[in-house]
């Protein structure tokens, strides 16, 4: 006999229909499981699977890859496109004269006043003829060996969430950063070290700090390891007293104990994981000692990097950093990341923070970087370590074409600035999409944040919707649900 109908003309659940239908969910439930964990349930997303004994392991990618490795150089604090790379001849036109179409603007601090022309003058560059200001000369020099993405634009024009989003795609603590999510997806070529290595700037850390070499929900073995090369690796050295024999005779009684601990949990990735990473450290004793000995070096890198200047130790120290940068590519690291410029509260001082005096702070933070970090790309362009490596310069977002009302510098702008690809993949000389003619607003192929990690991970081998992590309820993914490979800027395989 049928259950009556709902005065809404439905029939009411009985408890057979009610059991019927609870059986055959929970079995849909365990086939939906069953699919999904031998990869038959569809196409979408494709997680990196990794031995958990050797999580460090070099992996596949998902296409051939254009380059091997990354080295991306970061400037906190956000670098002034207008006063750097993107040549606008109006600003010197108009110097001082009213932003048009820009009455009562405000932005993050406050109204806006005039427009200000560059700091320093642009000229041409190489056989290209490339504009670039004569504030970063060294790396104006290699304008014809690059691709300027001046359409850049950010979602935030604060610091902290900007470092947070140009990192990982989230202007919110919580998410994997870019070096992470490569580390997981494709592993490393020398297992002695780890595969994702941050440099922080000599004077510390970025604002969001660890946010920016973090991998959140993805496991925690793939997070960047941060050293300089000041300051190896935190706890990496035995202690004086103990001698080295004794050091190996433990950590041999050591490694027999976790055989014995993951035979009783076979199968347990995360514990094998655990045991890899404690492994990892202890060859990192070996090694890293070696690597950043830079001792070695002959005088002319040492040089050319300006290492050797005793005038500016903040110079020479950052310097020491690129050449680290560089050890570190040559030794099979997958990506490593250095950092020009420290969070620092006031005007600026120890980055690219242009808000009040921008005249006095900017050379000097010129000085430091302009010969190091060009004779990073020079030496990796040398040693033939550019074929197969993507060089990244970026920064969180651009500054005004404007000066602050009442100051002397720059407020954050995240409708349009510059960042810098080149190296394995990438077109050069190129200049991709354009900013209006002050420099304020990106009005030709415009990009986002998710575009430029997509080609990224694309330059990787990686395709940034099948690289997705499992986390609470959902497929993560680096671009979460946005971003287009920038097809027009790669070279042709």
């Amino acid at each position: 006999m049928r259950t009556p109908l709902t005065p809404s003309g439905n029939w009411l659940l009985d408890r057979r229909r009610f059991l019927s239908h609870t059986m055959t969910g929970l079995g849909s439930i365990a086939l939906v499981d069953l699919l999904h964990r031998d990869r038959l349930l569809c196409a979408d997303d494709d997680p990196p699977r990794f031995d958990g004994q050797r999580p460090f392991a070099p992996r596949e990618p998902h296409f051939p890859a254009r380059a091997r490795r990354v080295v991306m150089v970061y400037c906190t604090g956000a670098l002034s496109q207008v006063d750097t790379f993107d040549f606008k001849p109006e600003l010197f036109r108009l110097h001082d004269q009213p932003l048009p179409g820009a009455e009562g603007l405000k932005t993050f601090q406050g109204a806006q006043g005039n427009l200000a022309r560059p700091l320093r003058d642009f000229v041409p560059r190489g056989e290209s003829g490339k504009m670039t200001s004569d504030l970063l000369p060294h790396l104006g020099a290699l304008a014809d060996h690059v691709c300027f993405l001046h359409g850049m634009t950010s979602r935030t024009n604060t610091h902290g969430p900007g470092e947070n989003f140009m990192s990982t795609c989230f202007t919110v603590d919580g998410f994997p950063s870019l070096g992470a999510w490569v580390n997981y997806a494709l592993g490393t070529e020398n297992e002695e070290l780890p595969a994702f290595v941050a440099i922080p700037d000599p004077r510390g850390n970025p604002q969001s700090a660890g946010n920016n070499w973090g991998a959140a929900f993805l496991p925690a073995m793939f997070q960047g390891t941060p050293m300089t090369a000041a300051r190896p690796v935190s706890y990496l050295h035995r202690p004086a007293r103990v001698s080295a024999t004794a050091d190996q005779a433990t950590s041999d009684f050591l490694r027999r104990l976790n055989e014995r601990h993951l035979a009783q949990f076979p199968g347990d990735s995360d514990l094998a994981a655990r045991i890899a990473s404690y492994e990892l450290a202890a060859r990192m004793q070996r090694s890293i000692p070696h690597l950043m000995d830079l001792s070695k070096e002959p005088e002319t890198v040492l040089r050319a990097y300006g290492a050797d200047q005793t005038n500016n130790s903040v110079k020479a120290a950052y310097a020491r950093n690129c050449i680290l940068a560089r050890r570190l590519c040559e030794a099979g690291v997958r990506f490593v990341q250095v950092f020009n410029g420290a969070y620092a509260m006031g005007e600026g001082v120890g980055n690219w923070d242009g808000h009040k005096q921008i005249a006095e702070q900017y050379p000097g933070h010129a000085e430091i970087f302009d010969q190091p970090t060009a004779a990073l790309f020079q030496d990796l362009q040398q040693r033939g370590l550019l074929d197969d490596t993507l060089f990244v310069l970026c920064t969180e977002f651009g500054r005004m074409p404007t000066f602050q009302a009442g100051a002397s510098g720059r407020d954050h702008n995240p409708d349009g600035f510059t960042c810098l690809l080149a190296g394995a993949g990438v077109r050069a000389p190129l200049s991709y999409g354009a900013t209006d003619e002050f420099g304020w607003r990106a009005v030709e192929r415009v990009t986002t944040v998710y575009d430029f990690h997509a080609t990224i991970l694309h330059v990787l081998g990686l395709d940034h919707e099948r690289l997705t992590f499992y986390h609470n309820g959902a497929q993560r993914r680096l671009t979460d649900v946005h971003g287009h490979v920038l097809r027009d800027l790669l070279a042709k395989v």
